[in-house]
């Protein structure tokens, strides 16, 4: 564990304390521990401890045991662990197609998992150029404004739609982003009629993406692959080859996660 007198000034020390207590409580295995085990190894107040370990609990970071009670690893800590096994496996599986597709498009490619509807970006390969454009790995996008996001919304049903959008509060990224559920239902109609989905200046003033969606093995949407560039750079006359070859990317990576179109 690291030392709590020694590192960074900026860490905040309750933060450090709860991640110190979910490492120990890693390491005592399948027995668990007690509060009084968690007190001694952390050298903490036994009162702190509970009120540490019992917060964790109530996020399901820590699961209770009782008799005892005994203090284990909780079940939200297993997601983050799929999620992130999942982001590595599509991610090796993927990047030499988007290598590719980046080289035939000359367009910065992207690749998102379908985080519970949202788009979580977890490779990118910049384009040709002297422009490179900010865009974080291993985080959440905005799922109405952005070409990945809609390709992913597309595949949910209405109510799941509607939830995501009320969660979003549709913010205006950009001068083009739809601000309405009305608008973002129909947009959606159009992406399942095309099979891809365009940001046209929704998410950046200037910026135009092209995304489809991505299926794994038993047909649920696994994500989505993405194209962007400038605006003067992706004309009329070359948005539809380009949302055609976007389009074939995407089912080339669901091909290699498993997915078969009957």
């Amino acid at each position: 564990m690291p030392n709590l007198e020694t590192t960074d000034r900026y860490q905040v020390r309750s933060v450090a304390r709860a991640l110190e207590m979910l490492e120990a409580v890693g390491e005592s295995g399948e027995t668990g521990l007690t509060l009084t085990e968690m007190a001694q190894r952390l050298d903490m107040a036994k009162s702190s401890t509970m009120a540490a370990a019992r917060t964790l609990a109530s996020f399901g970071f820590l699961r209770i045991e009782t008799p005892g009670p005994r203090y284990h690893l909780g079940l939200a800590l297993l997601r983050y662990g799929d999620l992130v096994a999942q982001m590595t496996s599509l991610g090796k599986i993927a990047l030499p197609l988007l290598n590719e597709l980046t080289e035939e498009t000359g367009l910065t490619s992207r690749l998102a998992i379908n985080e519970e509807g949202y788009p979580v970006f977890i490779e990118r390969v910049d384009g040709r150029g002297s422009v490179r454009f900010y865009t974080p790995l291993g985080q959440r996008e905005s799922p109405h404004s952005t070409a990945a996001g809609k390709a992913i919304l597309a595949q949910l049903g209405e109510e799941q739609v509607l939830r995501i959008v009320n969660e979003t509060d549709l913010v205006a990224n950009a001068a083009n982003s739809l601000t309405t559920i009305d608008a973002v239902l129909n947009e959606l109609k159009y992406v399942q009629l095309v099979g891809y989905a365009i940001d046209n200046e929704e998410e950046a003033d200037g910026i135009i993406c092209v995304g489809a969606p991505i299926f794994n093995y038993n047909g649920h949407c696994a994500g989505a692959v993405s194209v962007t560039g400038l605006k003067v750079d992706i004309t009329q006359r070359v948005i539809g080859p380009l949302c055609t070859t976007v389009l074939s990317y995407a089912e080339r990576i669901s091909a290699l996660i498993g997915n078969v179109r009957l």
